[in-house]
C-alpha cells in the first residue's frame, strides 16, 4: 500500500505514521522530485535513523536537508523489499542513489525469435525480450566477435535476415556456413536441435554439447551418412581444441560458481567476475568505474545487484566473494537470488586455504591488474593531453604560470611522534620519482601540529629554489583546506614568493582553495583536471605515510 503524505505536514508527524515492517521509501525534494529511494527491514526504524541521528557521510547530510516529503510502499518481506527498491531506482533515477555510469554499452549475444533463429551480437539499450534469448553481457567485445565466429564454424545457422535468391540457396550454403532453411534444405526440428546446442554452448555446459555432438556422430555414422558424421567429427574436435585451452579448475566435478573481487584506490572501481562452468574457467568479466570519494561497499552492492538482475547467461550456483560480508545479509541476497534465478543459490564470502579462498585470490590478483591497468591508461590520457588538462587548471584556478611541474606536500606522524613530510613531483602531468623528496620534521617531535610540520617543510624546500636538482615548481598543492593554505601563504609572503602559483585541496568536497578567497572552486567531478591533482594529492599521502612507516619500523627495531 502507497501512503501519499500531504506536503503540509511536518516531517516530524510524517515519520510517526511509518509502520515497524518492511519496505521501501522515497524522499522527495520541495520541487517534488524523488531524490531518494530506500528498503528496510524495518521502515520505522531506517527513517528516523536520517533525522534524528548525526551522520558522517557529507551526502546523507545534504540529502537530509533536501528532504521535503516522504512516501513508502509495504511489502510482506526484506526481499520484496530489495525487489521493489531495484525497480523504484531504475524507474525513478533518483539522484542521491548511486547510479552506476560507465562509458560502455556491454555487448550479448541474442539468438533471435524467428522460426529459424540467428545469432547476433547487440548492445544492451537493444535489450527488448521480444526479439528472443540474450546472453551476456560480454565485457571482452574482440573475444566475444571471435566465439560468434567460432559458433558460426562449429554450427551452420542462417546468415541472412531474408534469403538473397527466391530460388536457390546463397553461397553461405555451399561453404557450409548455413543449412539453407529458406530453401527447405532443413526441417525445424533438426534446426532448433541446432540452437539448443548453440545455447549449451553460451550456457558453459561445453562438456555436455560434447556427449551430444558425439551422440549424432555415431548416429549419422551408423546410418552411412558419411558426409554428415564427418561434419560432426570435425565440429567435435575443434570444440575438445576450444575446452583444452580454457583453464580446469578442478577436474571430474560439475562446479559451477562466481568469483567476484573488488578493488577501490585512486577514484577507480575494478570489480572482476572470474565464471566457472562444470570446473572450467571458461569466462572473465572486467568492470571499471571511475567514481571519487565513494563508499566501496555501497557501490560494489548496487553493482552486485544490477549485474545478477540483467544476467542473460544460466545463473551459477554458488557466488563467492569476501567483499559480499560486507554488504552482510547473506540470507536475504540469497532468498533474492533464489527469486530473480529460479533456483537455489548459495553465497560464500571465500575465506581461508580452502578452494574457496584460492579461488577469490585468483579473482583478486585479477582485479589488481585491472584497476593497475585502468590507472596507467588514465594517466596515460593525461599525459597525452596535458596541454589541454594543463590550460584548463590555468584558466579555472587563475594561476600565473602553465603547471609544467607540480608539487605536492603531505604530513605524516603519530601523535607527533616520527613526523615526517613528503614532496612529490609531476612534470606534463606524470610522476617525476627522482625528484620526490623526503623531510623528518624537527620542530613539533612529540607534539602534533601539522601547520607547524608544513611551514617547516615548506621553509626547507622553498630555501633551496634555484639549487641543484631542486627546480622552481609551477604550481604547489597543499593537502587541506582554506586554513591550511592560509598558514603556508604566511611563508611565502615571508620568504618573499611571488612567481609560484599555491593552491589546496580540501578532501572532504575536494574544494580547490586560492590563495586570499573565500570562495572555493569546484571543478567538474569528471574532469581529468580534477583527476590529475587528487592523483597527486593521494600520491603525496602514500609517499608520507611509507615513509613515516619505515621510520616507526626502525623506531621500534632500536628500542627491542
Amino acid at each position: 500500500m502507497l501512503y501519499n503524505i500531504s506536503m503540509n505536514e511536518s516531517l516530524k508527524e510524517i515519520i510517526k505514521l511509518v509502520p515497524e515492517q518492511p519496505g521501501c521509501y522515497l524522499y522527495y525534494d520541495k520541487d517534488g522530485e524523488i531524490i531518494y529511494v530506500g528498503k528496510a527491514k524495518n521502515l520505522k526504524r531506517r527513517v528516523y535513523s536520517y533525522f534524528h541521528k548525526q551522520h558522517d557521510s557529507v551526502k546523507t547530510s545534504v540529502l537530509v536537508s533536501q528532504i521535503d516529503k516522504l512516501e513508502y510502499i509495504i511489502t510482506d518481506s526484506e526481499v520484496e523489499a530489495l525487489i521493489l527498491e531495484s525497480h523504484l531506482i531504475k524507474k525513478h533515477k533518483p539522484k542521491y542513489n548511486i547510479l552506476l555510469k560507465d562509458d560502455k554499452k556491454y555487448p550479448y549475444f541474442l539468438i533471435t525469435d524467428e522460426d529459424f533463429p540467428r545469432i547476433q551480437i547487440v548492445r544492451k539499450k537493444n535489450l527488448n525480450p521480444d526479439k528472443g534469448r540474450f546472453y551476456g553481457p560480454y565485457t571482452d567485445v574482440g573475444a566475444m566477435y571471435a566465439t560468434l565466429d567460432f559458433l558460426k564454424r562449429l554450427f551452420p545457422l542462417k546468415q541472412c535476415k531474408t534469403p538473397k535468391f527466391s530460388n536457390r540457396p546463397c553461397l553461405y550454403y555451399h561453404i557450409g556456413k548455413c543449412l539453407a532453411p529458406c530453401q527447405g534444405k532443413v526441417t525445424p526440428e533438426e534446426y532448433q536441435k541446432l540452437i539448443r546446442q548453440v545455447e549449451l554452448f553460451l550456457s558453459g555446459k561445453q562438456s555436455e554439447l560434447l556427449k551430444q555432438i558425439q551422440a549424432q556422430m555415431q548416429k549419422y555414422a551408423e546410418e552411412e551418412q558419411f558426409e554428415k558424421a564427418a561434419k560432426m567429427r570435425d565440429s567435435y574436435l575443434d570444440l575438445q581444441k576450444t575446452l583444452e585451452r580454457q583453464k580446469v579448475v578442478y577436474e571430474n566435478t560439475k562446479l559451477n560458481e562466481d568469483i567476484l573481487a573488488v578493488l577501490y584506490e585512486d577514484g577507480i572501481l575494478a570489480i572482476v567476475i572470474m565464471m566457472i562452468r562444470e570446473g572450467r574457467l571458461i569466462d572473465k568479466k572486467d568492470f571499471t568505474y571511475f567514481a571519487d570519494n565513494i563508499d566501496k561497499t555501497e557501490y560494489f552492492e548496487t553493482f552486485f545487484r544490477d549485474y545478477y538482475t540483467g544476467l542473460k547467461l544460466e545463473y551459477p550456483d554458488k557466488i563467492i566473494s569476501k567483499d559480499l560480508e560486507e554488504i552482510g545479509d547473506k540470507e536475504l541476497y540469497q532468498d533474492w537470488l533464489k527469486i530473480i534465478s529460479g533456483k537455489k543459490i548459495t553465497i560464500n564470502y571465500g575465506k581461508g586455504r580452502g578452494k574457496y579462498g584460492e579461488l577469490y585470490e585468483l579473482a583478486l590478483k585479477n582485479a589488481r591488474n585491472l584497476l593497475d591497468n585502468a590507472r596507467i591508461k588514465k594517466m596515460s590520457q593525461i599525459r597525452d593531453d596535458f596541454n589541454e588538462v594543463g590550460s584548463y587548471l590555468a584558466e579555472k584556478l587563475h594561476l600565473k604560470n602553465f603547471p609544467n611541474r607540480m608539487e605536492c606536500y603531505d604530513i605524516s606522524h603519530i601523535q607527533g611522534t616520527n613526523t615526517v613530510a613528503s614532496m612529490v613531483v609531476f612534470q606534463n602531468g606524470l610522476p617525476k620519482k627522482s625528484a620526490y623528496r623526503k623531510f623528518k620534521i624537527r620542530s613539533t617531535e612529540g607534539k602534533p601540529d601539522d601547520f607547524l610540520s608544513m611551514k617547516e617543510a615548506l621553509t626547507r624546500r622553498l630555501a633551496r629554489l634555484g639549487t641543484k636538482n631542486w627546480e622552481k615548481p609551477d604550481l604547489i598543492i597543499i593537502d587541506g583546506g582554506k586554513g591550511q593554505l592560509s598558514s603556508v601563504m604566511q611563508i611565502v609572503e615571508e620568504l618573499g614568493i611571488k612567481d609560484i602559483d599555491f593552491i589546496s585541496l580540501a578532501k572532504r568536497e575536494e574544494e580547490v582553495f586560492l590563495p586570499h578567497k573565500s570562495k572555493s572552486i569546484l571543478l567538474p567531478r569528471d574532469s581529468n583536471a580534477l583527476y590529475l591533482i587528487q592523483r597527486i594529492r593521494d600520491e603525496a599521502h602514500r609517499f608520507a605515510i611509507t615513509f613515516h612507516r619505515d621510520l616507526r619500523s626502525k623506531a621500534i627495531r632500536k628500542e627491542s
